[in-house]
């Protein structure tokens, strides 16, 4: 599913014209990446957050040059999802194989 399917199925299911949910979309994921940029974290409740995660300084290797690199300690954007999310997807008859 892409933005574009999500805007379609939110306007049908609503029955708001597509350019308004279209801006409402982009100023959620705007605001996400806005905070999480900031260093804050983004908590929904019911669906997940969206939280920064730290990785450590580490040597890494450029395999091209044989040779070692050091990686500074960096974050990483990353998304937990809520309890809620996990058990729905679990329950699902549809993904099921």
């Amino acid at each position: 599913m892409t933005k574009a399917d999500i805007i379609n199925e939110i306007s049908d299911k609503t029955g708001i014209d597509k350019a308004d949910v279209q801006a409402s979309v982009e100023a959620f994921f705007t605001t996400i990446k806005t905070n999480m940029a900031d260093g804050r974290n983004v908590y929904i409740r019911g669906f997940g957050s969206f939280i920064n995660k730290k990785r450590a300084k580490k040597i890494g290797r450029n395999i091209s040059k044989n040779t070692a690199i050091i990686i500074d300690e960096h974050y990483v954007p990353s998304f937990k999802p809520s309890k809620i999310f996990v058990d729905k997807i679990k329950k699902s008859s549809k993904i099921r194989g």
